[in-house]
């Protein structure tokens, strides 16, 4: 009895001494890794198996915001596979003595880690909207001076450039408007209120990235993301270097084309950064029509925890284009300019709390000052192309514009992790983000000025389901905008692996856009502002199937989608005598097609690239019923039917050499010129580029640029000679 008492332990002990033996019975049972690619990057929500010695499959689970994975069970002998598509499947023998790291090294057709899909970084090979994602070493292989040149090898996407370098630039996205893209620095908006964006002066400069995901994405990123969005992520200083990072590139060529700029980047434990200058020049074919453009931006960051970093991003634009107007039809305006100052800073702080619960804040202010001048009358002129002439004089008329535009957007985005370990994964995210819009439009001539203001709201839930065959993504926005109210924008996205290597995809989503500064608050009678107008709409819908062949060397995507665009905006005359118009929702058109993509890379040292679109498009409410060219019935104004490109590339050892096509079909057009008989359709083109480069030294590479090979004679747009064969040439350092 004095024994038994004598053994006796309290219940409070003893649930604690179990409790530290249980936890450490766990302890040694558990099992974990981290999954990485070749740069060391980690790899998040990936899919890890664990098999045993038979390769039976006996858990999975998949990998945190960190790359990292755990599996709460002892297994002798087993090991850890992560297949995903687009790297090459690897393994590695797993115990409890210590974590492993699994590296992904990348498929001969490989692919990208993107954050434009979900608003977090997601594999594209989980993602079930179409992206395009264009990489460093991409972009500095094509060597284009321009983003909006970048996006012609874009399926589903037309540029339009109104001539020269520097020129209008604009992008149509499966039949939807020019101001139907969300356009985003490292996740700062950069439109202007409205949906509008310029990419003339846009420059290739200091880009890590670009990624474009079409479809209707309102409901992540609000208003303007009607057709895509366009996400320019910006370079940062290389880690784990011991010497600063130096680069220079210097070119010259046609049309008196130079270029020339410089980047230095550095990192040094907690922190990093980078800094980059770079100008521009060309005079362009046209007279008056020289571009000058400035471009500053860097990048800076300090992490000084493992679960805390800051980083803060800068960018401007100094751009200057003279304007001569539509030369293929009469004689230049020889004094008219466009100037314009873009800027952004911004700092985002994020703050990793647990393995479950990350949180980002970012705020960002953007400027953009933008002046249209013509003071000189030159001598009036008739109209005249190919036998056709106007049926009267054109005469110039002098203006003076100024557009001062800012934008303070704060957000907020938390992503917290879901549900137990296992065979599947979910992530729900929820952001808030606040867009503070000021505008100040000011004609000089007339001495007006109109100043507008409007302050939006948007709030955005998503869920984001990941199993090891398929991926869910389902999403709602609420838009609260001060011109048009409440809008509500959901979105359903599909990822679904039938087998191996067969991909089968879903999107679905609702669009919103809020009316221009212009059509809000315009006070001239002769195109005056509607404070009630309504959001433009759009309804998208795409699926499509990717497969991979002949281990995974080649790639094939077929991709149909539909798009309504609805509540266009437009002008409606409201008096003859004298003339009045006002701003009001009339428009509707209706797209859809298929965009069919390739890539192959069938040796080590040549990769092979070509996509076709074919976009059926329709007015069904027209905003000008009286003009052919927006008749009901037409196809949408500028939009090709049939559009494609193409590309080869060779690497040998220090030497590469490409090869790359545009193709645009006929698509309907106007001179804008009163030419009789009019000119209502532009005939398609087939535009041919090469370039060599060689890399001479470890510092140096040349390289030698030709465009336009076949020196075609093409109007993009109608009026708008663009360049004959061109050929340009310069070197890059790097240390």
């Amino acid at each position: 009895m004095g024994i038994a008492r004598s053994l006796s332990v309290p219940p409070l002990v003893l649930s604690c001494l179990l409790s530290v033996v249980g936890s450490q019975v766990l302890a040694q049972q558990e099992l974990s890794g981290s999954v990485t690619d070749e740069s060391g990057s980690a790899l998040a929500r990936v899919a890890v198996r664990l098999v045993d010695q038979r390769g039976s499959e006996v858990a999975t689970t998949f990998t945190d915001s960190r790359g990292v994975f755990h599996f709460t069970r002892a297994c002798d002998g087993c090991a850890a596979v992560v297949s995903l598509p687009g790297f090459n499947s690897t393994r590695a023998a797993i115990s409890n003595d210590k974590p492993i790291v699994l590296t992904l090294h990348v498929a001969p057709v490989q692919e990208a880690v993107v954050v434009s899909a979900t608003r977090t970084e997601t594999t594209t090979s989980q993602v079930g909207a179409a992206v395009t994602v264009f990489t460093r070493e991409e972009i500095e292989r094509r060597d284009v001076p321009l983003v909006g040149e970048l996006l012609r090898a874009t399926p589903g996407v037309t540029v339009v450039r109104s001539g020269g370098l520097g020129n209008v630039t604009s992008l149509f996205v499966r039949g939807g408007e020019s101001s139907y893209n969300k356009v985003l620095l490292d996740g700062i908006p950069l439109n202007e209120p409205g949906g509008t964006f310029n990419f003339s002066n846009l420059t290739t400069d200091f880009v890590e990235r670009v990624e474009v995901v079409r479809g209707a994405q309102s409901a992540l990123f609000g208003s303007d993301a009607m057709a895509s969005v366009v996400q320019i992520v910006s370079k940062r200083a290389p880690r784990g270097v011991s010497h600063p990072s130096i680069m220079a590139s210097g070119e010259a060529g046609s049309y008196d084309t130079r270029r020339a700029s410089a980047s230095i980047g550095a990192s040094s434990g907690v922190w990093d950064g980078a800094f980059h200058a770079g100008r521009q020049h060309t005079a362009n074919r046209a007279p008056n029509n020289d571009f000058d453009n400035t471009t500053i931006a860097g990048n800076g960051g300090v992490t000084p925890s493992a679960n805390v970093s800051l980083r803060i991003v800068g960018r401007t634009e100094f751009g200057r284009a003279g304007v001569p107007g539509a030369t293929a039809f009469g004689r230049p305006d020889m004094d008219a300019f466009f100037h314009r100052r873009d800027g952004v800073v911004g700092a985002t702080l994020d703050h990793q709390i647990s393995d479950r619960w990350q949180q980002r804040a970012t705020y960002a202010v953007s400027v953009s000052h933008q002046q249209s001048t013509n003071l000189q009358i030159d001598p009036p002129y008739v109209p005249r192309f190919d036998g056709r002439a106007a049926p009267f004089t054109f005469s110039d008329f002098p203006y003076d514009s100024l557009t001062d535009l800012r934008r303070h957007y704060a957000s907020y985005q938390a992503d917290v992790r879901v549900g137990g370990a296992g065979a599947s994964e979910q992530l729900v995210t929820l952001a808030v983000d606040v867009n503070a819009e000021r505008g100040v439009l000011t004609n000089r001539m007339a001495g007006s000025v109109v100043r507008a203001s409007r302050n939006n709201f948007g709030w955005t839930a998503q869920h984001q389901w990941f199993g090891a065959r398929a991926s869910l993504s389902s999403g709602l926005r609420v838009e609260q905008n001060d011109s048009f109210g409440t809008a509500v924008a959901p979105r359903v996205s599909l990822a679904y692996m039938a087998a191996a290597n067969t991909k089968l995809k879903f999107n679905a989503g609702l669009g919103v856009k809020e009316p221009t500064i212009l059509q809000s608050f315009s006070p001239s009678p002769s195109f005056l502002g509607n404070p009630d107008l309504e959001p433009e709409r759009a309804t998208t819908v795409d699926a499509g199937i990717e497969q991979r062949l002949f281990g995974q060397r080649l790639k094939m995507e077929a991709v149909w989608f539909n798009g309504r665009y609805r509540n266009i905006i437009s002008t409606r005359t409201t008096s003859f005598t004298p003339f009045q118009s006002q701003y009001f929702n009339i428009g509707l058109t209706r797209a859809h097609g298929a965009e069919l993509s390739v890539e192959a890379a069938p040796v080590a040292a040549m990769r092979i690239r070509g996509g076709y679109t074919l976009t059926i498009s329709r007015i069904a409410e027209s905003t000008s019923p009286t003009n052919p060219v927006f008749a009901v019935g037409a196809w949408a104004f500028r939009r090709p039917r049939h559009s494609g490109f193409m590309e080869g590339i060779w690497t040998l050892d220090r030497f590469s050499a490409d090869l790359r096509g545009t193709f645009i079909g006929r698509r309907v057009d106007s001179d804008f010129s009163s030419l009789v008989p009019p000119i209502i359709e532009n005939s398609g083109y087939a535009a041919w580029d090469a370039g060599a480069s060689y890399h001479v030294a470890v510092p140096v590479t040349l390289y030698f640029r030709v465009e336009n090979l076949g020196d075609r004679e093409y109007m993009d747009p109608l009026g708008y000679p663009a360049w004959r064969r061109t050929a340009r040439a310069g070197a890059r350092l790097g240390w």
